[in-house]
């Protein structure tokens, strides 16, 4: 056994879990650490007090004064809980959160200083933006880049500095990040959303979209991962034979949780609690070491800069606990990746979920408006969600037995699928009394009846009714939630805006009432969106066949995927709803086909040395042990040695036949990656890494994989599966 392999071994084996000492209700702490409504209360005056919640709940803006006041307040609030530094911590376009730090300390003259917090570094900053991705919004000389603080999130205090959330724009306003076009999407949403509510309840002033992100994630001992350097540099494994015990006994699943993960586990939600994260449920995943943590559902801003915030906590925990968090799609070969399913739902100011039907048949016909609606969106633009969840990490997930394929279809299941089926027989005008009774009580009234004993939800579809919410299971671990839930948004506010358009039409033109042009244009929605529903087995070949014939895309790299946001309909969708504009949108998309390339590029660096300067060097080794051991069996038996040397020839020979395969692998690799490395159009070249540079990953990977089994373990310089994917 390598030395380095030997200690990361025996430092993994000597761990002992850490005592977390709990004394309080996680009640008692939960926000404890955070500027919420109870702190303004203590630390404002009314005036500013009133100022955030406008702002929060009508979106009115702080004057200057309001915003002094409420700089002054949160500035001694923080210094209260042991804060020297402020930061406005926001999202861009790498896929994790940024900050700066700036000290409260300022001095008035040599002798004297002050802790010092003013409206305008609350309201706005202009950090060096100059290395943030931009996507050719700005030139690249240009450093400018404006933070702009988010009222709807609170702040809160990390450590010892306060936290602001903002949004971040470039000098002429274009959005530089993810929680800006979010915004702007929860706003469309609501407007549109609101308009239909009006048709059933004229008092709605407000929708609110909801959030409900379930994280997935493996656990490793810090010292085994720090041993490997593909799992430090790209945060999955690029070789490893498979463990001969994996997840195909199903003993993990809901099994009895680790005591080190355990310990990892409670003080994470400690930590989240006091961040005012309402973290609630933790298991077991399917594959060793792999685990959930979901939260209860919140306001879809604020649980997305909660998400956002955890993936900040988890790693700096972890460390306390000798771990490693792999939150990479698929950090392991040949057990389950992780996901990040986002539940999605919209709901009233008055707490109306429209995604659940009521108690009368009204209130149902509006469930059914929002239900079907939101499936047409779907359908209409399936190609654009399956965009929004695209990345290289994802590829590796998606239809591998695992997780959605990557068509994107609606799982309703049977009773709802017999109700649409019902709606579907309506006759086209005006309904007659009785066929509106009949309508109403036998097929709208009943639905609450039904969904009480609806079918189990399909887990191999990639976007799920479960009852009251839409589950998005596609979303891939790594992803910041603000990207699909835009897209989601963003889609389903033009549907709305677009069934509203359809609904005055018919009142108006055909002289129709409301109730009989709702049914009217829901008819028609359900005919026209028949392709995304699919109530079967989405894992299996079959499926993939029939999604073809239904006209639905199968994008299955990030290449081919994400032209759909730049679609001449995507580009349209964003500017009519107003979540982006065009610059905005092929900004994003210049992004992260970049990003996709320069990931698979980093990748195929890193497989290359490891297995030049690690696996290729130690087959050598073990090579020259089974030659010197066939020189001395040929010593001692003469002309017969073959006979008694048969496996050790037959070793050395398969050895440097997968050697062989290995660095001529390499070479051809590092050629297709010299070639792509000229081109200048990022598109291409993201296609060029996935179509010509990616595939010989696999290829490397399963000879050395097959090295692994024939050389000897006590040489082996790689800490394998089998050490790593079971907790001690």
């Amino acid at each position: 056994m390598s030395k380095s392999r030997f200690y990361a071994l025996e430092k993994a084996l000597s761990r002992e879990p850490i005592k977390i000492i709990e004394d309080k209700k996680r009640s008692e702490i939960f926000g404890a650490n955070v500027f919420n409504t109870p702190k303004m209360r203590q630390y404002l005056s009314k005036e500013a007090y009133n100022s955030v919640l406008n702002a929060v709940e009508k979106g009115s803006k702080i004057d200057r004064k309001s915003a002094s006041t409420i700089a002054s307040g949160m500035k001694d609030w923080a210094l209260s809980k042991g804060a020297t530094h402020y930061t406005h911590w926001f999202q861009p376009l790498t896929g994790s959160t940024a900050e700066k730090h700036d000290a409260f300390f300022e001095t008035i003259d040599a002798d004297t200083a002050i802790e010092r917090f003013g409206g305008s570094k609350l309201v706005q900053q202009e950090p060096d933006a100059s290395s943030f991705p931009h996507g050719g919004i700005r030139n690249m000389f240009e450093a400018r880049g404006y933070t702009a603080w988010d009222p709807t999130s609170p702040a809160f205090v990390y450590g010892t500095t306060l936290y602001i959330p903002t949004i971040f724009v470039s000098y002429t306003g274009e959005a530089l990040d993810y929680k800006t076009p979010l915004l702007r999407s929860l706003s469309a949403i609501d407007s549109a959303a609101s308009a239909i509510c009006k048709y059933f309840d004229k008092n709605v002033k407000k929708v609110q979209t909801s959030l409900g992100w379930e994280q997935e994630y493996f656990l490793i001992d810090s010292a085994l991962a720090s041993s490997r350097p593909d799992i430090m540099l790209t945060g999955r494994t690029l070789l490893g034979h498979s463990s001969a015990k994996g997840q195909q006994l199903d003993d993990h699943y809901f099994g009895t949780i680790p005591t080190r993960a355990m310990a990892f586990m409670r003080d994470l939600e400690y930590e989240c609690i006091l961040l005012g994260i309402p973290v609630k449920t933790r298991h077991n995943e399917v594959a060793p070491n792999q685990f959930e943590l979901a939260p209860i559902y919140e306001e879809a801003n604020l649980a997305v800069d909660h998400n956002s915030l955890l993936m900040d906590v988890m790693p700096r925990v972890a460390k306390r606990h000798h771990f490693r968090v792999l939150m990479h799609e698929k950090p392991f070969a040949n057990v389950n990746g992780s996901g990040k399913h986002n539940n999605w739902s919209l709901s009233t100011d008055s707490g109306i979920n429209l995604l659940s039907p009521g108690k009368t048949p009204m209130s149902n016909l509006q469930f059914l408006a929002f239900f079907i609606a939101t499936i047409k969106a779907v359908n209409d633009n399936e190609e654009l969600l399956r965009a929004a969840i695209a990345s290289a990490g994802n590829d590796h997930r998606l239809g591998a037995n695992e997780a959605p394929p990557a068509v994107m279809s609606v799982f309703i299941g049977n009773q709802l699928t017999y109700v649409l089926k019902e709606l579907e027989k309506v006759t086209i005008g005006k309904l007659s009394p009785e066929e509106k009774t009949d309508l109403k009580l036998n097929v709208v009234g009943k639905i609450p009846e039904i969904l009480l004993d609806n079918t189990d939800r399909n887990r191999t579809a990639p976007f799920a009714f479960t009852g009251d919410k839409f589950e998005f299971r596609a979303v891939g671990s790594m992803a910041n939630c603000a990207n699909p839930m835009t897209v989601l948004n963003t889609i389903v506010a033009k549907q709305l805006k677009d069934f509203k358009n359809e609904v005055d039409l018919l009142v108006d033109k055909k002289d129709m009432k409301k109730d009989d042009a709702i049914f009217n244009v829901i008819r028609e929605y359900i005919k026209t969106s028949k392709n995304v529903l699919f109530e079967g087995n989405g894992y299996g070949p079959e499926w993939e066949k029939e999604a073809k014939k239904r006209g639905l895309s199968n994008n299955k790299t990030t290449p081919l995927a994400l032209r759909a946001k730049i679609s001449e309909q995507s580009l349209e969708i964003f500017k009519e709803t107003g979540v982006m504009n065009e610059v905005e949108v092929r900004a994003r998309y210049d992004i992260e086909v970049d990003e996709y390339a320069l990931r698979i590029q980093i990748e195929s660096r890193v497989l290359g040395d490891i297995a030049r300067n690690h696996i290729v060097p130690t087959a050598i080794k073990y090579q020259n042990t089974l030659i010197e051991n066939v020189k001395g069996l040929k010593e001692i038996f003469g002309s017969d040695f073959e006979i008694h040397a048969k496996e050790q020839l037959k070793l050395i020979k398969s050895i440097s036949i997968l050697m062989e395969g290995v660095n001529s692998k390499i070479d051809l690799m590092i050629e297709e990656r010299k070639k792509v490395n000229k081109l200048t159009n990022a598109e291409k070249k993201a296609l060029r890494y996935c179509n010509n540079v990616k595939p010989y990953l696999d290829l490397i990977r399963y000879d050395c994989d097959k090295l692994e089994m024939l050389i000897d373990d006590e040489l082996w310089p790689l800490v394998k599966y089998r050490e790593m994917l079971f907790i001690r």
